[in-house]
């Protein structure tokens, strides 16, 4: 599909297929009315192959109207509209199981449209994930790191202080017993 989510391509691509599609719908009016068959919505989407949909939106549709009074004025029917025959029950019929899998496929291929998207929407949505996911084990890790400094900065210091701790218990062991020697030789010595 579409990897970094740029819908200028799709646009476009969708834009050449609709203008195929309308020039086909336009192209099989005119076989139509010069083949002398009836131009119905229903026959120039099935000759078109295109949607019945399309052939009702504005660019045909005024097509298939001016399409329909030429031939309305050009030929008369022998028989009324009113007066089924059998061979108009066949076509009503026909026509009926023509429509029924026309909506068949528009409707899968409308599934297969929205699992598309979905899994497209899906994709897109897992790559900013990831790379916000990215992002933020990049910052833990930095976060980490400086951790890391302050403990070992910590752990020195802490060294540092336990070493001086010790040479001033010294120091003080080694004072309270020249004290005592003091004190003793002073005592003495009155």
């Amino acid at each position: 599909m579409n990897p970094h989510g740029n819908p200028a391509p799709l646009a476009q691509a969708r834009a050449r297929i609709s203008a195929d599609k309308r020039q086909r719908a336009l192209d099989a009016i005119t076989t139509l009315e010069r083949d002398n068959h009836p131009v119905t919505h229903t026959t120039v989407a099935r000759t078109a192959g295109v949607s019945t949909w399309l052939t009702y939106t504005d660019p045909i549709r005024p097509h298939i109207q001016a399409a329909q009074q030429r031939q309305a004025t050009t030929s008369t029917p022998t028989r009324s509209a009113a007066t089924p025959t059998p061979s108009n029950d066949a076509t009503l019929r026909t026509e009926l199981e023509l429509a029924r899998q026309e909506i068949k496929h528009l409707r899968q291929e409308r599934d297969q449209a929205q699992t598309a998207v979905r899994h497209q929407l899906g994709r897109q949505l897992d790559a900013l994930g990831t790379h916000d996911l990215i992002a933020r084990v990049d910052e833990l890790t930095h976060h980490n790191h400086q951790l890391a400094d302050q403990l070992q900065q910590a752990t020195t210091h802490n060294t540092a202080l336990q070493e001086r701790i010790t040479t001033l218990e010294d120091d003080l062991i080694a004072a309270r017993t020249s004290l005592r020697r003091m004190i003793r030789n002073e005592n003495l010595s009155n």
